[in-house]
């Protein structure tokens, strides 16, 4: 599994690697059913490959409204037709019966996976004759890279199915009029009750390969005095990724060497003669993705601490549509928390809380993750050049983001801290970020709320920033006058102090909850 990913970048290798696995399906008479909705854009790709491994593609088209049809039949498929959006209520049962006459019939869930050099892994264990069904299923999360036989489906009822292989002589065991719908499962659970042999395959990772060769994908690494780590972390990145930008921040140790002799022809390395900051760096290697056109673009730091296992979750929500931005969250539990020290975990609180207030985007924490995604809209969208440069980037960038509408996703991951220790000292970095985030709130509130557009909030907001502070000295002024100095204070003085403190919490509660209400479509539920 591991090889063929390494190779994945290399069309030549590909073109021989699927000629190769093509052999394969000499024998059996394999017919491959594609049920299809509005699949113009890559439907002709998918069934000239999926001819590779078969011998017949048939695609079961449910009233699309564009081309499928059409570029289905130029690709050489067999094309059954709905007439009448169904969503998939009788497609499975007419492509079974339009292939009943084949060896081995393999069903691909074109929402899932896109790739037809699955096909082989997947009927080979019927080939052999040691299973009738094969069911290639995307785990989240195994024990065991090995493929897995599950003696029931309840272990992956709510995983995502990309292919389902089967043998005549399966297809003579169970009923299709018991099968409802484009439902794969359907037929796995008739099958099952048929006391069917089925094999659940794992190909998690295959898919995501798969899936993410349709995408330009970069992975920004900066990287200051990092000679012991920044190999690891290179080294580490998936094969799917298109272009790594490795940016020496004016290291005064090995670490420009050691960029400078990797081979990985991904790399794209970008020196900096002097530390400009984490920022700096990060915003460099962005640019340069963006020059080099990247549909989405990683941010992983050379001290290795971001689990390249986890770039998955950051990279769906994007290419789902869910958010412009994904970023990890260490603090749901404690559990994720694990190796983060009491300190850390509560300066990265209120930094978290801060950042909430700052940036209007209310639901998000653990904002110093620097374990993110941005695609290339967003990127576009901001001005990167205005992005602060120190550790305090991430809460900037977010601030930027809200103010041109960007959806952003917390994603959970745990806390992966090795023998590098964090350069951050939270003591400097809230006196260093804290005005940042004032600053940038309030431009926020100008651009999003007057410029873009009007909301009363931003008023509130700003008479709750006088009156607050203004309530606050009086009353201090009263306390003194009357325990300190001792002099005559009016009885109507703490009235008026109360009235004023209580008005302004009051004009700011409801600017809070106004802007939680105008960014609720700015962020997604978390992942």
């Amino acid at each position: 599994m591991g090889n063929e990913l390494q190779t994945g970048n290399s069309s030549q290798d590909v073109s021989q690697n699927e000629n190769l696995r093509a052999k394969d399906t000499e024998h059996p008479n394999v017919t491959v059913i594609l049920p299809a909705y509005n699949e113009e854009i890559s439907i002709g790709s998918v069934v000239l490959r999926t001819k590779k491994y078969s011998h017949r593609v048939i695609v079961v088209d449910d009233a699309s409204s564009d081309h499928t049809v059409d570029v289905a039949e130029m690709a050489g498929a067999q094309v059954i037709r709905n007439p009448i959006a169904k969503r998939n209520e009788h497609s499975l049962k007419k492509g079974i019966e339009a292939a009943s006459d084949s060896d081995i019939i393999v069903m691909m869930n074109l929402g899932v996976c896109h790739d037809p050099g699955l096909i082989p892994r997947m009927i080979a264990p019927i080939k052999d004759g040691n299973f009738e069904l094969s069911v290639g299923v995307c785990f989240s999360k195994l024990q065991s890279s090995a493929d897995v036989l599950l003696l029931n489906n309840k272990s992956t009822e709510s995983k995502p199915i990309g292919f389902v292989a089967f043998s005549k002589n399966c297809l003579s065991k169970i009923d299709i009029s018991q099968i409802s719908l484009f439902s794969m499962r359907s037929l796995i659970n008739s099958a099952q009750r048929c006391d069917v042999k089925v094999l659940h395959i794992d190909i998690q990772e295959e898919h995501e390969a798969s899936l993410f060769r349709a995408y330009k994908i970069g992975v920004v690494v900066p990287a200051y005095n990092e000679e012991r780590l920044i190999q690891e972390t290179v080294e580490s990145i998936p094969a799917y990724v298109d272009k790594i930008y490795v940016i020496n921040d004016g290291s005064t140790d090995r670490t420009a060497e050691i960029i400078n002799s990797m081979t990985d022809p991904r790399i794209v390395p970008i020196h900096h003669e002097v530390n400009k900051g984490v920022g700096a760096a990060i915003i460099n290697g962005y640019k340069q993705a963006l020059v080099d056109e990247m549909d989405l673009v990683a941010v992983m730091a050379g001290d290795n601490q971001m689990d390249p296992y986890q770039l998955p979750k950051l990279i769906m929500p994007i290419i789902e549509g869910k958010a412009d931005y994904a970023k990890g969250n260490r603090l749901l539990s404690r559990q994720m928390r694990q190796g983060m020290s009491p300190w850390r975990a509560f300066g990265n609180g209120m930094l978290s809380m801060l950042t909430k207030i700052g940036s209007g985007y209310w639901n998000i924490a653990d904002p110093q993750n620097g374990y993110t995604v941005i695609s290339r809209y967003a990127l576009e969208t901001i001005d990167l050049d205005s992005i602060y440069t120190y550790y305090g980037y991430c809460n900037d960038i977010l601030l930027k983001m809200n103010a041109f509408g960007m959806r952003v996703v917390d994603v959970t991951m745990p806390a992966r801290y090795g023998s590098e220790k964090s350069k951050i000292r939270y003591g400097k970095y809230i006196r260093k970020v804290a005005p940042m985030l004032f600053r940038g709130f309030l431009w926020r509130l100008r651009m999003k709320y007057m410029v873009l557009d009007f909301h009363p909030l931003v008023l509130f907001y700003f008479a709750s920033m006088i009156l607050v502070p203004i309530g606050l000295i009086f009353g201090l002024w009263i306390v003194l006058e009357k325990l300190i100095f001792h002099g005559p204070v009016s009885q109507n003085y703490p009235l008026l102090f109360v009235f004023t403190f209580l008005v302004g919490l009051q004009l700011m509660l409801f600017a809070m909850i106004f802007d939680m209400q105008a960014n609720k479509t700015n962020y997604s539920k978390m992942a």
